[in-house]
């Protein structure tokens, strides 16, 4: 009777396919980026979310697209953990010769960097504080989502906002201005975060110097 119930102990190893989901970071390097409302500023303090967030993830894919005035991929979608590190740390506002935010251009660079033929889920992460958007942003979310693509954002800055600081040689020697001489107070906005996301089908969070947001997202 023992015998024919066949008793075994012990354990085996099986092999399992998982397949993770692909996660596009559209992060804002235009010269706001660089006040101190969040420390040590706006990008530091968003490029030390990134790295968090890329040690939590497994089985996903992850790219980086960088934009101001113009988007450009930094690290095409990768499993290579290590190699979106090493590529995070070289990001900078002068990565991107053009002023401005165009979230929109951002947006629509990303969904041509998807490969829509494995059936992953997809998702975007923008972060930027939404000044001086340039471009129709909303209208770029609008056919992400209708394509399947949670379009999600984080705030950074504050809604009193900061001077953005002007660097010479690396060394910081004073603040932009405008053309009348007053120096430009960088705010977060808001508005059009939510206005994204609302078209987007995704989040919205306002990042703190506690919580960065992502892991809420």
């Amino acid at each position: 009777i023992i015998g024919i119930s066949d008793p075994q102990i012990g354990s085996k190893v099986e092999e399992e396919k998982r397949k993770g989901a692909d996660l596009m970071i559209l992060l804002d390097v235009s010269n706001s980026m660089l006040s101190q409302d969040m420390a040590p500023n706006r990008l530091e303090n968003a490029k030390r979310a990134i790295a968090q967030l890329i040690d939590n993830l497994h089985n996903d894919r992850i790219g980086i697209i960088v934009f101001a005035g113009e988007a450009y991929v930094q690290l095409p979608v990768t499993t290579d953990y290590s190699a979106a590190k090493l590529f995070l740390n070289t990001i900078n506002t002068n990565m991107v010769p053009t002023q401005g935010t165009a979230i929109g251009s951002a947006i629509d660079l990303g969904m041509k960097s998807f490969d829509f033929k494995d059936g992953t889920g997809k998702a975007m992460i923008i972060i930027t504080d939404g000044e001086n958007h340039e471009d129709d942003a909303v209208a770029s979310a609008k056919y992400a989502a209708e394509k399947d693509v949670m379009v999600n954002v984080i705030g950074m800055g504050s809604a009193d906002g900061a001077p953005v600081p002007l660097y010479q040689d690396g060394k910081q020697v004073g603040f932009h201005t405008d053309s009348a001489g007053h120096t430009v107070v960088s705010k977060l906005n808001e508005d059009m975060c939510k206005e994204i996301t609302a078209a987007g089908n995704g989040a919205y969070v306002r990042a703190t110097n506690a919580n960065s947001g992502l892991n809420i997202v």
